[in-house]
């Protein structure tokens, strides 16, 4: 993985150094254009702290702000894009709800004006109703500061949603990696199709009479003799399979 500066030259967060490590003058270059938004809303904000300076933390490390009304505003500013009133800056996390905690640990990501933020389960302890609220949000965030997310979760159709890229994992291995609509028109692996399958639909008698589809490593593939390599079926779709399962692929896209 690698950040680049604006100026010239690599950031490696891995790479170069044998022990894996950021270099320790790159280490607020990454941490300003890196930013995190976590699972759990309320447990990712301090609860003796308020709102300001929560969300001003980073600002101040990366000494953003001016002065003490210049950090000011920069909060309101950046608490009022993602939805939220002056006055809640005064406020502690338990005031909120678990909607407007999220937003304001996305606040919080996006007060330093980062380029890269990753969402881990962003909205998985959030009510379904709220979870699209968030998911919007992150959507006009993302085309109106040019950021680029790296979003996990498990809910495929919220990944539709807000990715363009998609990436599948089975047990921490990446084993399908194409665009949002080519995963969800052609998807390959059958992890891939057993988990499409296990989206539900909004119609309750199709629901009724329609069957999941399991995946078992051990029945679905036979790489004793002949391991997975990660191969490109197509220009920009990828896939662990040996070869051939490769060949088998490739002939659905003829």
């Amino acid at each position: 993985i690698r950040l680049y500066k604006p100026t010239g030259g690599e950031v490696y967060m891995k790479g170069k150094l044998a022990s894996g490590k950021i270099p320790k003058e790159d280490i607020a270059y990454v941490n300003r254009n890196m930013q995190m938004i976590f699972q759990d809303p309320m447990a990712c904000l301090n609860p003796r702290m308020k709102v300001i300076d929560i969300v001003a933390e980073g600002i101040d490390i990366h000494k953003l702000a001016t002065s003490a009304e210049d950090r000011r505003q920069k909060v309101v500013d950046i608490i009022k894009l993602v939805g939220l009133d002056e006055q809640h800056i005064e406020r502690y996390p338990h005031e909120f709800s678990g909607g407007q905690r999220q937003r304001i640990g996305i606040a919080r990501a996006m007060a330093v004006e980062p380029d890269f933020i990753i969402a881990d389960e962003p909205i998985s302890a959030l009510d379904v109703s709220i979870q699209a609220q968030v998911v919007n949000l992150m959507n006009e965030l993302k085309a109106s500061r040019d950021l680029t997310y790296l979003f996990i979760a498990h809910d495929l159709s919220m990944v539709k949603y807000i990715s363009d890229r998609i990436a599948v994992m089975f047990k921490g291995r990446i084993v399908e990696l194409t665009t949002s609509e080519q995963l969800f028109q052609k998807p390959l692996h059958p992890y891939t199709r057993s988990l499409l399958s296990a989206i539900p639909l909004p119609d309750p008698i199709t629901e009724r009479s329609r069957r999941r589809v399991a995946y078992d490593p051990a029945k679905e593939h036979d790489y004793a003799n002949n391991p997975p390599q990660w191969t490109e079926i197509e220009p920009g779709h990828f896939i662990l399979a040996n070869e051939s399962e490769a060949a088998s692929w490739m002939s659905l896209y003829k």
